[in-house]
């Protein structure tokens, strides 16, 4: 069982709790960097607890404030638990978590990029190791002093310091700081922290500085606890950490720092290109569809949904919480942009409101398809978002939004293959050569344009995130928008309401009779007939 609780919901009436709960479903990801983990009955060996981006003189805070293994007091002395600290190497995704997850890291190690606090149940101390180039952060008992102690977690027991005497490394107990030593011929130089112990749980708590751009980063957080690493034999244990991430500028990741000035930069350019398309539809009002208007919704619902995410991620920027009613804000504005971006790409593909205002059996279903999964997509989009990463169900629902968006991408390619054959056999069959091998021209170019869209949103933006180095990050969701922003502006172009767009022509009254003069002719049923004019022919009857 997990819970996920963030910073600022306080205490209120039931009508208050409601709200919050609705807020807690709906708020993600801008909910503040002070997470607090509570996993009750877990048995995983190793937890992701978070993953943040650091520049010089950033830090982070961490309090462990219960840890219950529910073992016997002779199985917790040979226990193997504690946390890791780890840099993501640039140009990769993951550090040393590649690693099987069968392996221990307080017994095997490799990676030059890894710190390691290993709590030691026996003596109430906790080892801190450091490796390769991560011997250079600073770390520190307890917690920065401006962030205040909440009353009603335990705090931690006394402070332990290492001291050398004769090349041997002995452990007194103290309230002060505890010194860096290290004794004679030890390569590593070695941290202890105090362990608190009180009522059958274990509590400590630590700070890390980044002291100089070298130890600058993309560092990842895990909980570990070894004695879980073998299926079958897992020990279920309780565990409540308080994780506080914070760079010199501000709450923000290295790579969210630039989100607030991109998202409002690309919620203007939606805006304007969605007034733009209303100027064109109202001087265009004889050729205008409903079509056209649900795609000036969507503009402007994307142009407000960029525009509250941008507000958010400058209050968590400087404050470190969202504003509540924006943040819902954003996620409804969310909600409804990606539906009615799949349902717009599936309508414009099927010819509907178009050529035709009454789709196929095959075409229901596929909406009958797409909107379900949008809802579901939506609904894991934010529970991921509202729990934390450590979260018992939080990678099920991540592979779950990523399955389902990957089904609703190809099905609504459906219906623009299926007008693509359509007009492909019309084509030769009706007469309306010209105009169907037109709109057949256009819906080629359409498929090609979702499937770019498809591709550089989802496949080259995540292998762009893993390439480039941390403070770069924010190029993903530059190329996400980006392409979004194209693909609206191309499919408007080559949708207009337009009198010479072949997607919109009519059959016009003389085309007809041309088309019934090459079937006549092409039958004989006119051989050795002349055209007469029909005015003239008009006028002689009268």
């Amino acid at each position: 069982m997990a819970v996920s609780e963030r910073r600022g919901l306080g205490r209120g009436s039931p009508v208050e709790w409601g709200q919050r709960l609705l807020l807690l479903l709906l708020l993600g990801g801008c909910s503040g960097r002070i997470h607090r983990l509570v996993l009750t009955g877990e048995k995983r060996a190793d937890i992701p607890l978070n993953s943040f981006g650091f520049y010089t003189n950033g830090s982070l805070e961490v309090e462990l404030s219960l840890l219950r293994l529910g073992l016997q007091e002779k199985e917790e002395k040979s226990l193997l638990v504690g946390f890791s600290l780890s840099r993501v190497q640039s140009g990769s995704s993951q550090s040393y978590s590649t690693r099987d997850f069968h392996d221990c890291p307080f017994q095997k190690n490799s990676s030059n990029f890894l710190v390691l606090f290993l709590i030691n149940t026996k003596d109430l101390q906790v080892q801190v190791r450091q490796y390769g180039e991560q011997k250079k952060l600073l770390i520190s008992p307890g917690l920065l002093p401006e962030v205040p102690s909440e009353p009603e977690l335990p705090k931690p027991g006394p402070m332990v310091t290492p001291k050398v005497d004769s090349g041997t490394i002995t452990v007194n107990k103290a309230k002060s700081q505890p010194a860096v030593s290290q004794g004679a011929g030890r390569k590593d130089k070695e941290l202890v922290l105090g362990l608190g112990h009180l009522n059958n749980s274990y509590n400590f708590s630590f700070h890390v500085v980044i002291g100089s751009r070298a130890e600058e980063g993309q560092y990842n957080l895990n909980f570990h606890n070894c004695n879980n690493s073998v299926p079958g034999k897992e020990h279920p244990f309780d565990i409540t950490v308080m994780i506080r991430e914070k760079n010199p500028e501000g709450f923000l990741s290295a790579a969210e720092i630039p989100l607030f000035k991109l998202y409002m930069v690309m919620s203007a350019c939606f805006l304007a290109a969605g007034i733009f398309w209303v100027s064109v539809l109202c001087r265009n009002t004889y050729n205008v569809f409903k079509i056209h208007w649900l795609m000036a919704a969507l503009a402007f619902t994307k142009s407000i949904s960029l525009l509250f995410h941008s507000i958010n991620y400058y209050f968590i920027n400087s404050q470190g919480h969202p504003i509540e009613g924006l943040a819902v804000m954003h996620y409804i504005t969310h909600l409804l942009k990606g539906a009615l971006l799949f349902i717009t790409i599936a309508l414009i593909g099927s010819g509907w409101a178009f050529v035709k205002y009454v789709l196929s059996d095959k075409e229901k279903k596929i909406f009958g398809i797409v909107i379900p999964l949008q809802v579901l997509a939506n609904v894991a989009y934010i529970v991921i978002e509202s729990r934390e990463e450590g979260a018992s169900d939080y990678g099920l629902w991540k592979e779950i939004l990523f399955l389902v968006d990957l089904i609703c991408c190809g099905a609504i390619l459906f219906p623009v293959v299926w007008s693509i054959r359509h007009l492909q056999e019309a084509s030769g069959t009706d007469g309306k050569v010209a105009v169907n091998l037109a709109k057949l021209k256009l819906f080629r170019h359409y498929y090609v344009m979702v499937i770019c869209y498809v591709y550089f949103t989802r496949i080259i933006a995540i292998l762009l995130r893993v390439a480039v180095p941390f403070q770069w990050q924010w190029l993903y969701q530059l190329l996400v928008e980006g392409s979004t922003l194209a693909f609206f502006v191309l499919t408007g172009y080559k949708f207009q309401p337009a009198g010479d767009n072949p997607y919109l022509q009519l059959p016009q009254e003389d085309e007809e009779d041309v088309q019934m003069e090459q079937v006549m002719t092409d039958s004989g049923f006119r051989e050795g007939l002349s055209k007469v004019n029909k005015t003239a022919s008009s006028r002689e009857l009268l």
